[in-house]
């Protein structure tokens, strides 16, 4: 039986075609497999420390470590768009506790990556509600998706600096104890920082101890901690333990002084917010009374409507 050059053809294609599937399958593969991995970027004389950054983002983030070109050209276009409010978010980024590699216009950019990666989902289901509409409301639904990421990370450094406040006078006690007794600053932190090991409060005096290990002064180190957080009242309190740094003042003395302070600000924001409650609950109040007598009033006004018009 003799094969027409035809059916030779026909025969072909569709090996081919699966050849060239499975190839494609293959590669796709292959490129997953290298971004998922976490090999160190090389690391030249210059720039070195900037290399580790990134390296350190690859390991702990995912989505920086198969993203990161599109990242890293996003961040580029930030820098020159956003530049005059990246210093805030940047002061955000380091209260809410997130690791000190991510740079503000990275982290923006990883919020408008996730943004981007869902306007998918919301041209197919807006187009499905609304048609040629749909694609302006899926334009911005994807700038609203940037704005709440944005606005988690505030909201997040707001609720981790009330954290601290509230549980700074008891590790500046600890503290005071410690050192009245006869322990020296470094001992005392030590055991503060362990004590408070698994709280924001214990996490920043924490990195105040290792700056103090890397060799900086003490009032280096708390001033790092004051520009982190940004803060008034932590400003305050930083400022004094400065103050009387420089002035030779005992710590423990201090620390004493600080807590009772933290303690009498916050007896002072609890009488602030209870005063403001009668005012907050004054429009509640009245929406429930309204519906109250709309509940009570209703039957009667539409029995009248209904019965009473045609009378």
């Amino acid at each position: 039986m003799i094969l027409s050059a035809a059916d030779t053809t026909t025969g072909f294609l569709p090996v081919a075609a699966s050849l060239l599937a499975g190839l494609a399958a293959g590669a796709v593969g292959w490129m997953v497999w290298r971004m998922l991995r976490s090999d160190d970027l090389r690391q030249g004389d210059q720039w070195r420390y900037d290399v580790s950054r990134v390296n350190e983002l690859r390991r702990i983030d995912p989505l920086y470590r198969i993203f990161q070109p599109a990242i890293q050209i996003l961040a580029r276009l930030n820098r020159a768009l956003f530049g005059g409010g990246l210093a805030e978010m940047q002061r955000e980024i380091q209260a809410a506790g997130l690791p000190r590699f991510w740079l503000a216009e990275e982290y923006l950019a990883r919020a408008e990556l996730i943004a981007t990666a869902l306007a998918p989902v919301y041209v197919y289901f807006l187009m499905g509600w609304m048609g040629a509409m749909g694609v302006l409301l899926a334009g911005v639904a994807v700038l609203l998706t940037v704005w709440l990421l944005r606005h988690r990370l505030a909201t997040r450094a707001r609720h981790r600096l009330r954290e601290i406040k509230r549980r700074m006078p008891f590790l500046l006690d600890l503290l005071t104890l410690l050192m009245e007794a006869g322990s020296t600053f470094l001992a005392a932190l030590r055991q503060a920082v362990e004590e408070f090991r698994d709280h924001p409060v214990g996490e920043e005096f924490g990195r105040v101890m290792a700056d103090m290990n890397l060799g900086k002064t003490r009032a280096e180190a708390f001033g790092a901690m004051r520009d982190r957080l940004s803060d008034d009242e932590i400003t305050s309190i930083i400022g004094s333990i400065l103050q009387g740094e420089q002035l030779g003042t005992p710590l423990a003395n201090i620390f004493r002084t600080q807590s009772d302070v933290l303690r009498i600000k916050r007896t002072q924001r609890a009488e602030t917010a209870a005063g403001e409650a009668g005012v907050n609950m004054l429009l509640p109040g009245v929406l429930v009374m309204l519906s109250t007598v709309l509940i009570i009033l209703g039957p009667f006004l539409l029995n009248y409507l209904a019965f009473g018009m045609s009378l």
